[in-house]
């Protein structure tokens, strides 16, 4: 994180700008995780904004010197991962008492990648999370995601695939870790 870095909480304004921060991380930083068709596929139909966290206020961007270089949140909803394009129908309220908080849509722009961002918002994240009355935080974790998430105290609790249109299978994680 450079002395330029600066985390707020995202706004409706925010999503073209986010929405081409993660189109460009989605496909650069699955390089060696994913094959090009993965990656492709994973980053067309699957990330992406989820404007319900934007509304709740728990969806961030990182800007340095006014470009958005990061963007993740964490969720009090049912909803594991997607973006608006994929939801179904309304995304119920979790109960922090028994059911586990969300991570939801951590990216970072390939030139900002491995300085320290990504931890820089899961911090954030996880300390507003355990404020909100959260005992864990779940996620379900691409393979480029699963070193970020490891190194914060993640476990990897189930591998499966996703098949996405043009029966494309794509793996995932499903990771937890405990806060409270």
């Amino acid at each position: 994180m450079t002395t330029h870095d600066h985390l707020r909480a995202a706004r409706l304004d925010d999503v073209p700008r986010m929405e081409a921060l993660i189109a460009e991380a989605g496909i650069a930083l699955s390089a060696g995780y994913y094959t090009p068709e993965q990656a492709q596929a994973v980053t067309r139909h699957v990330f992406g904004v989820d404007t319900q966290l934007i509304e709740d206020g728990t969806y961030f961007i990182i800007e340095r010197d006014g470009e958005a270089v990061a963007c993740g949140g964490w969720s009090k909803r049912a909803t594991l991962f997607g973006a608006d394009r994929t939801k179904t129908g309304p995304d119920r309220l979790l109960d922090p008492a028994h059911e586990a908080g969300r991570i939801r849509a951590f990216f970072v722009a390939p030139s900002a990648a491995r300085q320290g961002l990504g931890r820089m918002l899961m911090e954030h994240c996880q300390r507003a999370a355990a404020a909100q009355g959260y005992l864990t935080l779940e996620l379900a974790a691409t393979m480029p995601g699963v070193p970020l998430y490891l190194a914060s105290g993640f476990e990897v609790v189930e591998p499966f695939e996703i098949t996405l249109p043009g029966s494309v299978s794509v793996p995932l994680a499903r990771m937890r870790k405990p806060i409270g």
